[in-house]
C-alpha cells in the first residue's frame, strides 16, 4: 500500500510539472522558431500633457526671404519619426514639482535612518512613502545645513531653503562616443572597450536663475519679476525661464527617470527618454502639417482677419502690449497649431538639443538630422557650447517667430526669454497602429 500511495504521488507530480512546463512555454512551441512566449500586449502609452506629431516629410529651412541674408536656413526636404511632444511650453510650476523632489530627496538623504533604505542588494533607495513635514522642529534642526546660515539669513527667516544646494546629479550613456570607429573596431577584434568609458557623471544647480529679468534686460524694471516670477501661485501657468540648456537637460532625464520608475512599479516596460526636441523636429512640429508655412498657424500674416496678433512678440515698433502680452504670458493665451501646440512662435524662445551651426543645412542628414556636439576638449574657439534656439519670444520682432528662422545661446547661460519644452520618441510607425503579437 505504501508503494502505491508512493507511485500515485510520483504519478501527480510528474503531470504537475508537465503542465507547469507547458504553462511557461516550454513545451508548446513544437520545436518551432516562435520567439519568447508569455510577452506582455503593449502600446506606447501617451505621456500626460503631450501630443503626437506623426511621422511624416517636410521642406526645412526659410519659406520666406532671408531679410538678413543670414544663410543659415537652407532649404532641405526632411522626414521626421513619429514623436510625443509637450503641448505647452514647461510651466514655472512643472518645473517646481523637478526643484522639489531634488530638495525633498537631498532632505531625505540628509536625515538618513528612516528616510533612505536598502534593498536587497545592498543599495541604498529614498524612502517616499514617508511623510516629510518641514514645520516640524525636529526636522528642522536636522536639517540646518540647507537653510541660508549667519548673515546671510534675511529678515530673520532662519528656515529659508539655500537653493545653491539644490544639486542634481545623473548619468547617462555617450552613445555617439562609443559609437565611433576606433571603438567599434575594437569590438570587431575582440578587444572590446569597458562601458565605464562611455559613462558621463553629471552634477547640475537646478534652481532657476531669477535674476536673469535684470541681467537681460539693462537699464529695465524688472524687479517684480525676479522677486516673483517662479514664486508665486500667479504665475504658475507661464513659461519656465532663467533655465541654462544643461538644466533643461538634468530636467529631461528626472522626468524620465520619474516616468520609468513608476513604470517599473507596476511592472510595465520603461519607455524613451525624455528629452529636448532636435531642430528638425522642433520645425517640423510648429509647421503643423502646413509645408512651407512661415509661421505656426499657417499664413504669412501675424494677424488673424479680425486684426488681432496671433503670438507674444514685439509687433509694429515696439508696442510690446499690442499683441496683448507684454513680457511671457500664460502658456496658453494664443490659439494652438494644428497640431495643438501652443505658443511654437513667441512668448519665450526654446531649447533645442542641438549645436549650432551656420551652414550645418549643407551637409546633415535628411532623415531627423541632428547635429551632435558638446563641449570638448579639442574645441578652443569654444564655437560648440553653442546650442539652437528656436521660435522667437517676447522680445522679439516678427522675423524671428518664422518657421525657419535660427539661431542660437550658449549652453551654460540662463536667459529672461529662452524656456524649453520635451520630445519623447514614439516607439513604432503610427499611434493608430495596435500591437497584440507580444
Amino acid at each position: 500500500m505504501r508503494y502505491l500511495k508512493d507511485f500515485r504521488l510520483f504519478v501527480l507530480a510528474s503531470i504537475s510539472l508537465a503542465l507547469l512546463l507547458q504553462s511557461c512555454g516550454l513545451n508548446n512551441t513544437k520545436g518551432q522558431l516562435v520567439g519568447v512566449q508569455g510577452r506582455m500586449i503593449w502600446n506606447h502609452p501617451q505621456p500626460y500633457g503631450t501630443v503626437n506629431i506623426p511621422t511624416g516629410t517636410f521642406h526645412m529651412g526659410q519659406s520666406d526671404e532671408d531679410v538678413i541674408y543670414a544663410l543659415t536656413s537652407r532649404p532641405m526636404q526632411v522626414t521626421i519619426q513619429s514623436f510625443f511632444m509637450d503641448d505647452t511650453e514647461i510651466t514655472n510650476n512643472e518645473y517646481r514639482q523637478f526643484v522639489h523632489w531634488v530638495r525633498d530627496s537631498i532632505a531625505r538623504k540628509t536625515l538618513g535612518d528612516a528616510w533612505v533604505m536598502e534593498n536587497a542588494n545592498g543599495d541604498e533607495y529614498i524612502n517616499w512613502k514617508t511623510r516629510l513635514d518641514y514645520e516640524l522642529p525636529e526636522i528642522r534642526e536636522n536639517l540646518a545645513t540647507m537653510y541660508y546660515q549667519g548673515t546671510e539669513v534675511f529678515e530673520g527667516d532662519l528656515y529659508e531653503f539655500d537653493v545653491r544646494k539644490f544639486i542634481y546629479e545623473y548619468q547617462w550613456f555617450d552613445l555617439h562616443e562609443a559609437s565611433k570607429r576606433e571603438y567599434y573596431e575594437n569590438n570587431r577584434k575582440g578587444n572590446p572597450t569597458s562601458r565605464d568609458k562611455f559613462i558621463r557623471n553629471e552634477t547640475v544647480r537646478i534652481y532657476p536663475d531669477t535674476l536673469c529679468w535684470i541681467r537681460d534686460f539693462t537699464y529695465a524694471f524688472n524687479d517684480p519679476l525676479t522677486q516673483l516670477y517662479f514664486f508665486h501661485p500667479g504665475y504658475d501657468e507661464y513659461p519656465v525661464v532663467g533655465v541654462s540648456w544643461k538644466q533643461a537637460k538634468a530636467f529631461c532625464y528626472w522626468r524620465t527617470k520619474y516616468l520609468n520608475d513608476y513604470y517599473k512599479s507596476i511592472g510595465m516596460p520603461k519607455v524613451n527618454d525624455f528629452r529636448l526636441p532636435t531642430e528638425a523636429e522642433w520645425e517640423y512640429a510648429s509647421r503643423g502639417g502646413r509645408d512651407f508655412s512661415p509661421y505656426p498657424w499657417g499664413g504669412p500674416y501675424l494677424r488673424n482677419s479680425k486684426g488681432c496678433f496671433l503670438a507674444n512678440f514685439k509687433p509694429l515698433r515696439g508696442n510690446y502690449s499690442e499683441d496683448g502680452g507684454y513680457y511671457p504670458v500664460r502658456v496658453t493665451s494664443y490659439f494652438p497649431n494644428d497640431y495643438g501646440l501652443y505658443c511654437m512662435a513667441g512668448n519665450v524662445s526654446e531649447w533645442c538639443d542641438n549645436a549650432y551651426d551656420e551652414g550645418i543645412n549643407s551637409v546633415i542628414h535628411d532623415m531627423n538630422p541632428y547635429y551632435y556636439r558638446d563641449v570638448l576638449e579639442d574645441n578652443p574657439n569654444g564655437t560648440l557650447k553653442r546650442k539652437s534656439i528656436r521660435g522667437g519670444s517676447f522680445k522679439d520682432v516678427g522675423y524671428w517667430l518664422q518657421n525657419g528662422t535660427r539661431t542660437f545661446e550658449y549652453q551654460d547661460t540662463a536667459k529672461a526669454y529662452v524656456g524649453f519644452r520635451c520630445v519623447m520618441t514614439y516607439m513604432g510607425r503610427s499611434m493608430k497602429d495596435k500591437n497584440s503579437n507580444y
